[in-house]
C-alpha cells in the first residue's frame, strides 16, 4: 500500500503505540490534520459497562468552555405560547404538529431537538427515527424543559448532550483543529470530568478503559487513562 507524503509525516509526529496525557495529544491533534477544511476534533471513551442494562447507561451533557466551533441547529417543538420565546433565544425551527409531520416524513436536518414536558407523548412515534440519531429530548440532557429560552440558549453557546452507545463507547466533537491546543484541551476535559461524574453504582471493575483523540480522517491519539482522571 502507497504511503502518502501526508501520511508519511504524521508518522514522524507521534507514535501509535504510545499513550500520551490528554495535554500532549491536544497538540499533537493539529499537528497530524492536514484536510483542507476544518476538521472536528473528536474524543471516543471506552467504558466498562453494560449499556444494556438500564441501570448502567451512561448519558448527560455539557458546556464546552469553548464551544463546538460549529453552529448548531435546534428544533424547538412547543406550545404556541413558548414560540416567541424560543424564537428570541435563537432557535432556529419552532413549531408542532407540522415538524412532527416532518420528521415522520424522513426530515432530520437539525443537531437537536428541544421540547416540553407537555409534549412527549406527542414524539413516541418518532422514537425509531429520532432514536439511532440520538435526537429524542430527554429530561437528563435538559432538553426536556418549560425553561425553553435557556435551553436554546445553553445548546447554541455550546452546550453538547452525549450518551453510551451499544458497544460501551461515547463519541463526541471537542472543538475543531482551528482552536489552539489549550481550548481543545479545556473542552475535553470538561467532557472527561463529566463522564467521571456519571459512573453508574452498578457499574463494576475499571470504568474507563481507554480514550482516544481524533480529527476528520486523521489516526487516533491513545490518551493515557491515568493523566485524566
Amino acid at each position: 500500500m502507497k504511503v502518502t507524503k501526508n501520511r508519511k509525516s504524521v508518522l514522524t509526529k507521534y507514535d501509535k503505540t504510545k499513550s500520551y496525557s490528554l495535554k500532549e495529544a491536544t497538540q499533537i491533534v493539529k499537528d497530524i490534520s492536514f484536510t483542507k477544511f476544518d476538521s472536528s476534533v473528536d474524543i471516543d471513551v471506552k467504558l466498562g459497562v453494560d449499556p444494556r442494562q438500564a441501570n448502567q447507561m451512561v448519558r448527560g451533557s455539557v458546556s464546552l468552555p469553548h464551544g463546538t466551533g460549529k453552529q448548531i441547529k435546534v428544533l424547538v417543538l412547543c406550545t404556541p405560547d413558548k414560540e416567541e420565546e424560543a424564537k428570541a433565544a435563537g432557535a432556529d425551527f419552532v413549531g408542532l404538529d407540522d415538524y412532527i409531520e416532518k420528521i415522520s416524513g424522513g426530515w432530520v436536518d437539525v443537531d437537536v431537538i428541544i421540547t416540553m414536558p407537555s409534549i412527549m407523548g406527542k414524539l413516541g412515534k418518532l422514537g425509531k427515527i429520532l432514536g439511532p440519531r440520538n435526537l429524542m429530548p430527554n429530561p437528563k440532557t435538559g432538553t426536556v424543559t418549560i425553561e425553553i429560552g435557556k435551553a436554546v440558549q445553553a445548546t447554541k453557546a455550546g452546550k453538547i448532550d452525549f450518551k453510551v452507545d451499544k458497544t460501551g463507547i461515547i463519541h463526541t466533537s471537542v472543538g475543531k483543529t482551528s482552536f489552539n491546543p489549550d481550548k481543545i484541551f479545556e473542552n475535553a476535559k470538561e467532557v472527561l470530568d463529566t463522564i467521571v461524574k456519571l459512573k453508574p453504582t452498578s457499574s463494576k471493575g475499571t470504568y474507563m478503559k481507554g480514550i482516544t483523540l481524533s480529527s476528520t480522517m486523521s489516526p487516533g491519539i491513545k490518551i493515557d487513562v491515568k493523566s485524566v482522571i
